[in-house]
Formats: structure tokens, sequence, C-alpha cells
């Protein structure tokens, strides 16, 4: 997730945000290829995309965008430690990401690594010496407000951040693995509130869900049980397994995000998904792509510390070369939740 001196990992969340990675993914195809949502009137969704759009569309850019805001005052904790002027170590990893979210844009209009950099610079920075009470109270009215009113999309970045940072503030990651039962009891909280909006949202006719405002009122409430129902999974002996594919894809995410535009768009030359309704062909090479970034991220890792995207982050940020070479202390060979 970050691992700055002074700091430990915390392996569940690089598991949740690779899981987020692969998500995000499905959504990334078939809009940088520009495939058709509907059939042949335009009037109905395809049936194979309507049921990714009330599976996965909405569902894992709000997990990633908290997950950005919790790592960014974790970060700057730690920064805190290691530098004299944390905020600005910080603003210079958030420039890093906004040039290389200006150089992705090229590639994938409306990618995220832009705007979480310029959101971050402008709200979160300021909004990290702010009262904990007053994070939380701006993140929930900001989640909720652009829900209800703005149809969500990039507009809820800024709530889903500051919801991020007081998870932390709150202390709500700490000893993560000691709220079983609270995580359990969120999850048996949003699973049916999230069924029953994703019903809805299946019933809403397509034109109408420009207007409607259940697409994202179900997308966050369908992130809450995705989160909360792997963290809960992670604490089984299948979830152990499944740790061990997701968490160096976790680690990776920045790389990941990235590479995965090339892959698909080096795939769309041979496919050419654009302007197609083919959702089958979409879900085979979305699990080419994780089948291969699982296998690449699980094997760099085992060699290299860092990500490669993250390894050159990390220098931007602190402004010198860092070691890449030797896994990290906590090592991939087996990533087991016992570990921190």
């Amino acid at each position: 997730m970050y691992d700055v001196a002074g700091r430990e990992r915390i392996h569940e969340l690089d598991a949740v945000r690779g899981f987020a990675v692969c998500g995000i993914l499905v959504v990334d195809i078939w809009q940088i290829t520009d495939m058709t949502p509907t059939v042949a009137s335009g009037e109905a969704m395809d049936p194979l995309r309507h049921w990714l759009s009330v599976l996965v569309e909405g569902r894992f850019f709000p997990m990633f965008a908290f997950l950005f805001g919790l790592s960014f005052t974790l970060f700057l904790d730690s920064a805190a430690e290691c530098s004299a002027r944390p905020r600005l170590v910080l603003a210079r990893r958030l420039i890093a990401l906004g040039v290389l979210g200006l150089i992705h844009q090229l590639f994938q209009p409306g990618e995220a690594l832009l705007p979480y950099a310029v959101v971050g610079s402008v709200i979160l920075l300021p909004a990290s010496a702010l009262p904990r009470w007053l994070i939380l109270a701006g993140g929930l009215v900001g989640t909720a407000g652009v829900a209800l009113t703005l149809s969500g999309g990039l507009a809820l970045v800024p709530g889903v951040f500051l919801l991020g940072v007081a998870a932390d503030r709150f202390g709500l990651v700490d000893d993560l693995r000691g709220r079983t039962w609270q995580i359990a009891a969120v999850f048996a909280l949003a699973l049916p509130a999230a069924a029953v909006t994703a019903v809805w949202q299946w019933r809403t006719p397509y034109l109408e869900l420009w207007t409607s405002s259940i697409e994202p009122i179900a997308g966050l409430l369908g992130a809450l049980t995705y989160l909360t129902g792997l963290l809960l999974v992670l604490r089984t002996g299948f979830g152990e397994v499944l740790a061990e594919i997701l968490e160096p894809m976790g680690r990776m995410a920045l790389t990941n995000y990235v590479s995965a535009t090339a892959l698909i768009l080096l795939a769309e030359r041979h496919l050419h998904l654009g302007g197609t309704t083919r959702y089958a062909a979409l879900l085979g090479l979305a699990a080419g792509i994780v089948l291969l970034q699982a296998f690449v991220s699980y094997l760099w890792l085992s060699w290299f510390r860092y990500g490669p995207l993250e390894w050159v982050w990390r220098c931007v940020t602190w402004w010198r070369i860092v070691p890449l070479g030797g896994a990290a202390p906590e090592g991939v060979a087996s990533m087991g939740l016992s570990r921190r």
C-alpha cells in the first residue's frame, strides 16, 4: 500500500487494492475501446453489459478512491517521521502522480490518476490539518451529496477521499484483523441494501439512468459490500490463497493500472471491440490481463522491492534514488494474513 520507514504494511488492504484493480479493468476495457452499451434500438442495454453494469460499474472505483485517501494520510504521518517537511514530500508525490496521469490521459481519456493528483493537492493536503470529526462530516456530506445530485463518477472522488482520511484518523485500520465482528456487522447491513439498490438499478430503464441517482447510490453500497465481504473472506483458508494473487497486484497497483491500458490498446488491434456489444470477448480479455498481471506482479516482487512505476514514483517523492533490488523484508513467497 505504501511502505515508509517506521510503518508496517497492512497486507489485507494490499489485497483489497488488487481486487479493485481487477474490477476497474472491466469498465476500463469498454471505455477505452468505446464499446456500445445498448442493443440496436438504443433503448435498452445489451443483456451482458446490463449485468456487468449492475455487478461491476461504479463498485470498484469508490473502493480504489477510498484506499487512496487512506494511503494519503498514512503516508503523510509516516513521512513526518522521515522528513522535516512532510507536506513538501507529499506535494512532490502528488505532482509526480499528476504528470503521470497527464501522460496517461493521452491513451485513456477519463483516467483517474490526474484527478486524484488534483483533488489530493486541492482538498486532501489542506484537509489533513482539520479535526477528524470535520473530515468525516465533509466526507459524508460530499459523498452523499454528489451521489444524490450529480450521478457520481469522478465527482465522488473528493468525498470518498475524505472518508479514507477519516478512516485512518478514527483508527479504523489499526489492528484490522481484530475488527472481524465490526466488519461483519457492516457487511450484514450493506449486503441487503446493496441488493435492493442493485435490483432498482436493474429495473430502471436505460434512458432514465442518465437523470437518476440510483447508479451512484447502488455503486457506493456495492463497493462497501465488496470491501467488507472481501475482508471477511481474507480471514478464511480460501482467503489466504486468494491473497497470494491479490496482494502483489495491489502492491503494484499503479504499474498494473497503467500497463493495463497498453495491453487493452494492443489487444484491440486484433479484437476490434469498438462499436460492438461483444462483452463475452471483453470478459475473456479482462481475465487474460488479470492472469498476466498477477503472474508478473508475483514474480517481479520476488526479485524487487517495488513495482517499476512505484519505484519511479518513490524516487521522485523522496528526490533520491531508492534501492530497488531485493524483495521487500516481508517477502512475497508466502503472504498469509497472519502477518501485518
